[in-house]
């Protein structure tokens, strides 16, 4: 599910699979694995290269940095968390904009 606006997460799973445009200020969220997320981005005009993955923990708001689709040596990134401080903040930025979670 693509999100645009404040939308409420789930508040009763543990954790959710989150994928953020960072260039465009949108997520998806909701799907089994994160290339399905990222996948769904691309089909509404996101560009692979500015899509980065993480998990959102509703109850208590933390959000981890960690996915599969982040590993991109070519990008700097050579581990699935993302290892740039300024994309993480962007990534972030992007989650609690348009996400209701616990402080």
């Amino acid at each position: 599910m693509i999100i645009k606006e404040k939308t409420e997460l789930p508040p009763s799973e543990k954790f959710i699979k989150v994928v953020v445009d960072i260039e465009r200020k949108i997520l998806a969220y909701g799907c089994e694995l994160h290339v399905d997320c990222a996948d769904e981005l691309i089909q509404d005009g996101s560009s692979g290269g500015d899509l980065w993955g993480a998990n959102v923990y509703p109850d208590t708001g933390r959000i981890d940095f960690v996915s599969l689709i982040n590993i991109r040596p070519a990008a700097g990134n050579r581990t699935m968390e993302i290892q740039s401080e300024e994309i993480k903040n962007a990534v972030e930025m992007v989650i609690r904009d348009l996400s209701v979670l616990s402080e």
